[in-house]
């Protein structure tokens, strides 16, 4: 009777855990549904969704549609088994409700995916649902890496975070619904499956370890990322940096630094009251059995991932003929940021708490409508422009973004706008051979070096007779940098053009 003994357990366990589920999600449904709509209004402010990256991911779906119907000479699609969830849905939703409605549904899956799922990982933590916290994760589920347009890596991070959820407390059963998260969040972005795995793994060898010897564990991890920096530090070919703005940005708060200064002051705001409310539980209940040790695996793991952050390069280019890994400590906050929302999560709920973090949402969300709106001006000036070209024109986008923007990726937004009429010649995906869609040397959709591709786009490329014809998109107005103008390049002609004024006329 042992072995059928302890399945029975396993199951009634089980059973009793996803009844618990049920009621949690009957007793709250209606409060979900607020909050999940209320998490979506960004997704809909506007007429485009704007977010980095996001709209060289929806470009190239449509040239992927393109290669499936043989109007894209030169370029293919590659088998790939991560770094794709994101991709592959748009293009199956694009095929069946067009690119519009796609954008908005596949962003809308990732973004309460990324929401809920660290909702769900606090909760496991904490064994109590952090409805005082759900402002702060919606800041964090439209910050830094949402904005770059990462979208296979939030998606990746928030099946990561409903894994570490299921197998947090798990019995036998539940490491089958891990596995499944697993394999989902490999599909969509390495990191994720990494960090999943990573913190399984910690967990798992800290359990065992006995007394003192649990702080061999965060000090080996630690010596591991020192060890990766001075090994990219003393490899020249990688090419690798550690540059990334101010290093007290490293503890998370940089996921609020978005499209100019004003963000700063918001993200040190939204830190320092966080701190506050640990220090004033800390005050409020130093005797309370059991307090302190809630606190310390979550910050343990708040402290690691500073430690990786800080240590891990932010550039780096393995191969001299590919593409970057980019921003990669940049991006990494967000986990940061997850493992300080986790630290939060143990305190007591106030009402001040919930008061404090909606204002800095207020605050923080008020700014984003205001800078999404900018570049939905801007690509709307672009569509403008490019749907009066030939269809399959050729086309170099140069846009800088503000000075003080931390998102320069608004080329992309143009490159969008492509979308039916024209190619976007700098388009760096298929020549980096690293996502889905690739190009052979000779095609006339879009070049096949990595290095011409950031050239053109950053407008350090001059023109040869082999490149044209071409035309160039460009911001012609120091006052108005929404405003856009087109010309047709020469060979010779220098791609960097000085705003406000017209290249003919220099």
């Amino acid at each position: 009777m042992g072995p059928l003994q302890d399945i029975l357990e396993t199951w009634a366990r089980f059973l009793y855990e996803e009844n618990a589920t049920l009621a949690f999600l009957k007793r709250w449904r209606w409060v979900i549904f607020l909050v999940s709509a209320a998490v979506l209004v960004p997704c809909f402010w506007h007429s485009r969704i704007e977010a980095g990256d996001l709209a060289s991911h929806v470009y190239n779906a449509w040239l992927a549609q393109l290669i499936e119907k043989g109007k894209a000479p030169g370029l293919y699609i590659a088998k790939r088994w991560n770094n794709i969830l994101f991709d592959v849905t748009l293009l199956w939703l694009a095929k069946a409700v067009g690119f519009a409605a796609a954008q908005r549904i596949a962003v809308s899956v990732c973004v309460l995916t990324f929401f809920w799922g660290v909702f769900a990982f606090v909760s496991a933590i904490t064994e109590r649902p952090p409805w005082f916290l759900t402002p702060s994760i919606a800041m964090l589920a439209y910050g830094y890496s949402f904005s770059m347009g990462f979208m296979n890596y939030c998606w990746s991070l928030g099946l990561a975070c409903f894994g570490l959820a299921i197998v947090w407390h798990a019995r036998r059963v539940d490491w089958v619904g891990g596995a499944v998260f697993a394999a989902l969040t490999l599909v969509a972005h390495p990191i994720g499956f990494l960090w999943l795995a990573g913190v399984v793994a910690y967990i798992k060898v800290k359990a065992q370890l006995p007394g003192w010897w649990k702080l061999v564990l965060p000090l080996a991890v630690a010596a591991g990322f020192f060890a990766v920096c001075w090994y990219a530090s003393h490899k020249p070919e990688l090419s690798a940096d550690w540059d990334r703005g101010p290093f007290c940005l490293y503890n998370g708060a940089d996921q609020m630094v978005l499209y100019g200064k004003r963000y700063i002051g918001l993200a040190i705001a939204a830190f320092c009251f966080g701190v506050a409310c640990v220090a004033a539980d800390f005050f409020a209940r130093p005797r309370e059995t059991g307090f302190w040790k809630r606190f310390e695996l979550p910050f343990e793991l708040y402290v690691i991932a500073f430690c990786g952050t800080a240590l891990l390069p932010e550039n780096l280019r393995p191969s001299p003929d590919g593409g970057w890994i980019g921003v990669l400590g940049s991006r990494l906050t967000t986990i940061s940021s997850i493992f300080g929302l986790c630290v939060l999560g143990q305190l007591k709920p106030r009402k001040w708490h919930l008061a404090g973090f909606c204002a800095c949402a207020a605050a923080f969300f008020a700014f984003l409508y205001e800078d999404t709106g900018w570049l939905n001006r801007l690509e709307a000036n672009a569509e403008n422009l490019v749907s009066k070209l030939t269809p399959g024109a050729r086309v170099i986008v140069t846009l800088d973004a503000p000075a003080d923007s931390r998102i320069p990726f608004i080329h992309h937004s143009a490159e969008r706008a492509c979308i039916g009429h024209c190619f976007s010649y700098a388009n760096y995906e298929p020549s980096t051979g690293e996502f889905r869609v690739r190009v052979q040397e000779g095609s006339p959709v879009v070049t096949s070096s990595t290095d011409t591709a950031e050239d053109m786009a950053s407008g350090e490329y001059d023109m040869d007779e082999t490149d044209l014809p071409m035309k160039q998109l460009y911001q012609c107005d120091a006052a108005d940098l929404t405003k856009l103008c087109i010309r047709d390049l020469k060979a010779g002609d220098d791609l960097n053009v000085d705003i406000g004024h017209k290249p003919g006329n220099r």
